[in-house]
């Protein structure tokens, strides 16, 4: 009976001790699944960030790719119209540029009709107005009374000759010029004659040049190369006066350097060293750009050397 008893105890405190350890496994058991389903809860979150993760990232690369196209565009159009601007911009300075010739063509033209025009009214000769005759049976005029035309009536004084006739005062002078004949063509021909060393006829052709187309554009060329052939002639002092009338008469014209280069040479012919020089420092110092104006230094520099100590 006693054994029955101890054998009891021994499967209660069995039972019991069971109970005891089966308890805390069990919370366990369901902490590990919690934390499982709070694993695979995670895991499905991440998977679906994941997913609309790589739709965002798919949906901004069709978004750049579009602005990248339109961005494209818009550069190509903007090439494009600025390449049409320039040629545009070409195409109008290209126009430009042939309308300022056809106004210097016609410019030219202007002017060398100017002179054709000149040259004929030079030509055409001037005749003195006719004298009004008087008839001897008229009626005699009442004092201060006037005759048909405006004419005075004669007051016994017999009328001035006419120019040309004895007593009368001789015409004024013409530039011997052919009739019809043009500026130009009268330059070409006395610049054949320097070219030729014609010197005497060269200056006669220059010079009538001058007296008929005094305000010519070549007027200042024509006064130059009269003192060409004078200086070429070995005719310093009317070479001299030439240049002279070149930087006084056209100070504006393009010969004028030439003419204070030339003036020195003809002072140094003529033995005036001093003036040669200032002539010379005057082209330096008034056109310093101009072509003659290194042979100017270069002559300065060779009376500088040759000059005694």
């Amino acid at each position: 009976m006693v054994g029955m008893t101890r054998h009891t105890s021994v499967c209660a405190l069995a039972v019991a001790a069971l109970w005891v350890t089966a308890g805390p496994a069990a919370a366990q058991s369901r902490r590990e699944m919690q934390m499982m389903a709070d694993i695979r809860m995670l895991q499905e979150q991440t998977q679906q960030l994941q997913q609309q993760l790589a739709a965002a990232l798919a949906q901004i690369g069709e978004t750049l790719k579009q602005l990248s196209a339109r961005t494209d565009d818009q550069n190509a159009a903007t090439r494009k119209g600025f390449a049409d601007q320039k040629l545009t911009v070409d195409q109008v300075g290209s126009d430009l540029r042939v309308v300022k010739e056809r106004v210097d063509e016609t410019n030219v033209r202007i002017t060398s009709l100017s002179q054709e025009i000149e040259a004929l009214r030079l030509a055409i000769p001037s005749y003195p107005p006719p004298t009004p005759t008087i008839d001897p049976n008229a009626p005699a005029a009442e004092p201060g009374a006037a005759v048909a035309g405006g004419v005075p009536p004669a007051t016994g004084t017999a009328p001035a000759p006419a120019p040309g006739e004895p007593g009368g005062t001789a015409p004024p002078p013409v530039a011997p010029v052919a009739p019809g004949i043009s500026p130009q063509r009268l330059y070409d021909t006395a610049w054949t004659d320097y070219t030729a060393g014609q010197w005497t006829l060269c200056i006669e052709g220059f010079g009538t040049y001058l007296r008929s187309f005094p305000r010519s554009e070549a007027a200042d060329d024509a006064q130059f190369y009269i003192g060409e052939c004078n200086f070429a002639d070995g005719k310093y002092a009317n070479a001299m006066d030439a240049y002279n009338r070149v930087i006084a008469s056209y100070p504006k014209g393009d010969k004028v350097p030439d003419a204070y280069y030339k003036r020195g040479m003809t002072f140094e012919r003529l033995g005036q060293l001093d003036q040669a020089r200032e002539s010379w420092e005057t082209l330096l110092k008034t056109f310093p750009d101009a072509e003659v104006a290194r042979l100017a230094k270069q002559n300065i520099d060779r009376l500088a050397r040759a000059k005694p100590d």
